[in-house]
């Protein structure tokens, strides 16, 4: 096993945490929004740990980034289908969303009123969530 390999493998994997964290980050905040919950430390953790896995899972991807073989920096590099996203569209998009996610913790951390507190969450994380699963549909090439 190389490192390409290794770094590979614990990007993939760690995807699966950082969905389920999202997804139950998301169902928390418009619970709790609608159900007008107060904004509790289990809800504040859980928006917590899934910041920071997003931006652990950044930091694994920009090692892999550089590790991949898929990713190129030449003339035909945006003529290639598999390439471009590799080299330009994925990590661009993922990007985008671990900012709004960042955006939308940061946020809500500065809001007094519960309600809104999870309303901003849910809003930020909800729309990451979907760049996240545009980004990984957009790259639907089997080698992943």
């Amino acid at each position: 096993m190389n490192a390409y390999s290794f770094v590979r493998g614990l990007h993939s994997g760690f995807r699966y945490i950082i969905f389920v964290l999202l997804v139950l980050a998301i169902i928390q905040a418009l619970l709790g929004w609608l159900g007008k919950k107060p904004y509790t430390e289990v809800n504040r953790k859980v928006n917590l740990f899934t910041l920071i896995g997003a931006h652990t899972q950044l930091l694994i991807g920009i090692v892999l980034y550089f590790l991949s073989p898929f990713v190129q920096f030449n003339s035909n590099t945006m003529k290639d289908p598999v390439s471009r996203y590799f080299t330009v569209e994925h990590w661009v998009m993922m990007v985008i969303a671990i900012a709004l996610i960042t955006i939308g913790y940061s946020k809500s951390k500065k809001i007094v009123m519960p309600e809104s507190k999870h309303q901003t969450v849910f809003i930020f994380y909800i729309i990451a969530l979907f760049i996240i699963i545009g980004a990984i549909l957009a790259g639907h090439y089997p080698v992943l």
